[in-house]
């Protein structure tokens, strides 16, 4: 089994494309995580650039935008209907005499929404809050929303997860097209017939080559694990904030290397069911899209939760305020589960084809 883990192992070595597509990720996943570098404290007195409503869907701590809470993020929706009405051209009189109806201490959504719909239809309450979840602190407020959250987590924590967000869906695209080159080799008619009337053992021929692809993608993973935790260790020191490497590996280690274990076993079943390893290209494509999709959650809210047995764990929200899909950690646990049921279907595969 060592013997052919290394060998393919070897052979990943020596593609040009394999470090090429390392290069490229390298490049991709600094452009992504680059203005993560960037957080720092700010000055109390600092004033930031106010964003327009179009753009703060991609406001975060850096620009000075802040979560506004519950009761300010209510207010604000206050203070935007009343804006709108004047705009309508309803007076003062007019504009309180329609929100009477909306000054209650604790008003809900959905009381939010049954006044929009009669008075305001175009606008809905999701719309009116999602604009005003965030409101643009001073350097100060700024300042303590920072520290509140690195109490919580260091640094290198928040950065970790950002990293397993955008390295898992790279890698995933990675390990699709490389590890098409794992079974070519072998899936040759004239190798194929030859290796099964060779006396190899079943287990040992797809334990070997399952942890020879695999292991080709670990080399890589690691590599971007050194090259960005040493990132977000040196941003964190020069910031002043608490960093601790191990985030990194324990980041890739829950939410990354599960999903490359089981793309590595489709190919490997994908090629001993169809003696090929492309028809599992266009099918992981497919299952890569499956992973990343988003869907309505229990409150009616389209965003991204998760989808069962995912090769893909996404974490939405804003830098300091990440957060993995529901029960992500007992998806991992179902994918190793399913990925040692793969290999043990393959290997009984490759044992009712052998011929010796």
């Amino acid at each position: 089994m060592w013997t052919i883990t290394v060998r393919e192992f070897r052979n990943y070595l020596k593609n040009p494309l394999y470090w090429a597509g390392l290069i490229v990720i390298i490049c991709y996943l600094y452009q992504m995580l680059s203005p993560y570098l960037d957080l720092h404290y700010f000055p109390p007195d600092t004033e930031f650039t106010e964003l327009p409503t179009a753009s703060l869907g991609d406001a975060d701590v850096m620009n000075g935008y802040i979560p506004s809470g519950r009761a300010r993020q209510m207010s604000d929706v206050l203070q935007n209907i009343r804006l709108i009405l004047t705009e309508d051209g309803y007076s003062q009189e007019e504009t309180d005499r329609m929100m009477a109806g909306l000054a209650k201490p604790q008003l809900s959504s959905a009381e939010l929404d049954a006044w929009l719909a009669e008075y305001m239809p175009l606008y809905s309450a999701h719309y009116l809050m999602a604009i005003n979840e965030l409101h643009r602190g001073c350097g100060a407020e700024v300042n303590e929303y920072i520290s509140e959250k690195m109490a919580a987590h260091p640094y290198s924590y928040y950065m970790a997860r950002k990293f397993a967000d955008f390295g898992g869906l790279f890698m995933g695209m990675y390990a699709i097209v490389l590890l098409a080159f794992l079974y070519i080799r072998d899936t040759g008619r004239d190798t194929w017939e030859l290796l099964h009337t060779k006396p190899i053992m079943s287990s040992s021929y797809i334990l070997g080559k399952t942890m020879g692809g695999f292991l080709s993608m670990l080399t890589v993973l690691g590599i971007l694990n050194l090259v960005f935790g040493i990132m977000g260790m040196t941003a964190g020191n020069k910031n002043g904030l608490p960093v601790n490497f191990l985030d990194f590996p324990i980041a890739s280690l829950l939410y990354i290397i599960p999903n490359l274990l089981m793309i590595v076993c489709i190919y490997t079943l994908i090629s001993l069911l169809f003696k090929s390893p492309y028809p599992a290209v266009p099918l992981l494509l497919l299952y890569q899209v499956y992973s990343n999709m988003g869907r309505r959650g229990p409150d009616g809210t389209y965003g991204y939760y998760g989808r069962p047995l995912a090769i893909m764990v996404r974490f939405p929200g804003r830098f300091l305020d990440t957060a993995p899909p529901p029960l992500v950690l007992w998806n991992q646990l179902f994918l190793l589960a399913a990925s040692a049921g793969i290999i043990c279907l393959s290997v009984q595969i490759w044992k009712r084809r052998q011929i010796y």
